[in-house]
């Protein structure tokens, strides 16, 4: 299967009521071991691969190391990859564009986008991130790849209740859409009724992200989200696992 069949393959994965599952990987290894397990698909986790090799999240592990990690993991697992691309590591559309063709080249077909200004303050203007995506959907076009594009929102990780940015959310997405994005991801919502009117409201696929008090993914399939991801929770999991049995061997 080519880049092109699986970045297919992996956009048809979306479906609201039947969501895609992806369980994060950090590393070629772990990826391997998740692609083992019959995974549809490999999604990175940016705060993972980063923590992985001595980072902290936001942009502070080198682009370059990340594509070398991300291009390991694409040769060793058939599955389609998505990556966590964060801001993009580009304030500019220029520097984006450069970034995604990198990355492209390298055999991915999806990326998370997210429009939290990671080297500065809170959040791009929906009318400014919406020029960012365009350009990832310029380059991805050009080279004729499908690009899963899923449009990320902080707006929940805003201060305030969650109902005060549901608005906002819904705006964002109309206009992520409008500009090529393939799905909308609002981690940090929480309430069941706020995840339904999401799902139902835009007309992209939904991602919510597993963290403590999201409704368990049987209610998020009822609600109609159509990709559920794991974030760091597997990274964590598999450390935690690490260290207890390395201080059992050494008791």
């Amino acid at each position: 299967m080519n880049q092109k069949q699986k970045a297919e393959q992996f956009a048809g994965l979306h479906v609201k009521g039947t969501p895609v599952v992806l369980y994060n990987a950090w590393d070629a290894g772990s990826a391997k071991a998740i692609a083992d397990s019959g995974a549809r698909a490999i999604a990175t986790s940016s705060w993972s691969v980063a923590e992985a090799q001595g980072y902290r999240d936001g942009e502070s592990i080198p682009l370059a190391f990340v594509e070398q990690i991300i291009g390991r993991i694409a040769a060793t697992v058939e599955a389609p990859v998505t990556l966590d691309f964060e801001g993009g590591y580009s304030e500019s559309e220029e520097g984006l564009a450069k970034n995604i063709a990198r990355l492209l080249d390298l055999g991915i077909v999806g990326v998370n986008f997210e429009d939290r200004v990671v080297s500065g303050k809170g959040l791009y203007a929906a009318g400014r991130q919406a020029s960012r995506i365009a350009s990832l959907r310029k380059v991805a076009d050009q080279k004729g790849i499908p690009l899963f594009i899923n449009a990320r929102s902080d707006v929940f990780f805003q201060e305030g209740a969650p109902h005060q940015f549901i608005d906002d959310a819904l705006a964002r997405a109309k206009a992520y859409a409008a500009a090529g994005a393939s799905g909308f991801f609002g981690p940090g919502l929480l309430d069941e009724g706020l995840i339904g009117r999401l799902s139902k409201a835009v007309s992209l696929p939904v991602n919510v992200m597993v963290m403590d008090g999201v409704p368990s993914n049987g209610r998020l399939v009822a609600l109609g989200v159509a990709r559920i991801s794991y974030g760091p929770i597997p990274y964590v999991e598999a450390m935690n696992a690490l260290k207890k049995e390395a201080e059992r061997v050494q008791a």
